[in-house]
């Protein structure tokens, strides 16, 4: 096997992939914190994708998007360069479904399958095992790469072809930032007509409203929680502008998709690099003057 994307999410997935039983070819990176657990727990290291595809025969890819996808196909020292006839590239990134089908096409000339696979949940099932994964790959090309997928993922929803994958978390990401942004308008106004935080959590907890990304996305409002959900609201604001393109693509409007865009759009404008989805709250919250930023051990957060 080898593993390129060692992130937030991809160090839980090559470490679920090697404890559970298969020998591992990794990309080190700058930060060291994940290569020094994965070849301590006996990965080995390469240098660049092309050593790695050089070493394996089923290639997991988990980065940004397309943009680094492509780059580490096609690029200098890319995977093209050493991946053997018969091998298997699995992107778990959230990509762009126009140029999946691009890249498996180019690949699928030099006798290479790629499949789909990206992720849903958060840093800490990556690192439990227990990610769901939607997968576009056809039948026996499923049937192949399933057993490795289950090494890190409790839910595995094979959805289509080649493309479908993406398709669908694309749909997934726009339903749950759609969530997200309505919970940061409605706390925006909530606060601004005297109710606070906690107040509107009282009665939208284990309501018929709640949910698992309820939960999550309130820790920062409630507890100034930063790790709550670690999903960055610049990789939001880029998910929703690929729905934007698959929409207009498909010749649907898509209204409220823009409108999620438009408000993450903001925050990432305006915002810190490394600011997380639940963040959005205190952004909408500023526009509007009030005051979202939670406390924590008596002390204002910051983003």
């Amino acid at each position: 096997m080898g593993f390129i994307g060692l992130g937030l999410m991809g160090h839980g997935i090559a470490k679920n992939i090697v404890d559970k039983g298969y020998s591992l070819t990794f990309l080190g990176r700058k930060n060291r914190k994940p290569a020094e657990d994965l070849l301590g727990r006996g990965a080995t290291e390469a240098s660049t994708s092309r050593d790695v595809a050089a070493a394996s025969t089923i290639v997991f890819i988990c980065v940004t998007g397309s943009r680094e996808v492509e780059a580490i196909i096609r690029g200098p020292g890319g995977l093209k360069e050493g991946l053997k006839k018969g091998s298997v590239v699995v992107d778990c990134s959230t990509s762009d479904p126009v140029s999946t089908i691009a890249l498996a096409a180019e690949l699928k000339a030099l006798g290479i399958d790629f499949v789909d696979a990206p992720l849903s949940r958060t840093p800490k099932e990556a690192w439990e095992g227990t990610l769901d994964a939607m997968v576009g790959a056809p039948d026996a090309l499923f049937a192949r790469v399933k057993p490795v997928i289950e090494t890190w993922a409790g839910r595995i929803v094979h959805i289509g072809d080649t493309g479908d994958g993406h398709r669908m978390k694309l749909l997934n990401n726009f339903i749950s930032l759609g969530y997200a942004a309505i919970y940061s308008e409605a706390l925006a106004l909530a606060e601004k007509v005297g109710i606070s935080p906690p107040r509107f959590d009282s009665v939208i907890r284990n309501g018929r409203m709640d949910c698992g990304f309820y939960q999550t996305f309130m820790r920062w409002t409630l507890e100034g929680d930063r790790d709550a959900h670690k999903f960055t609201i610049a990789n939001a604001f880029k998910d929703l502008t690929y729905l934007e393109s698959m929409a207009g693509a498909a010749g649907i409007a898509n209204p409220l998709g823009n409108a999620t865009k438009n408000a993450f759009a903001g925050a990432h404008a305006t915002g810190p690099a490394e600011q997380f989805v639940p963040m959005l709250a205190t952004h909408i919250g500023k526009v509007n003057g009030v005051d979202l930023m939670p406390m924590k051990d008596g002390k204002k957060q910051t983003i």
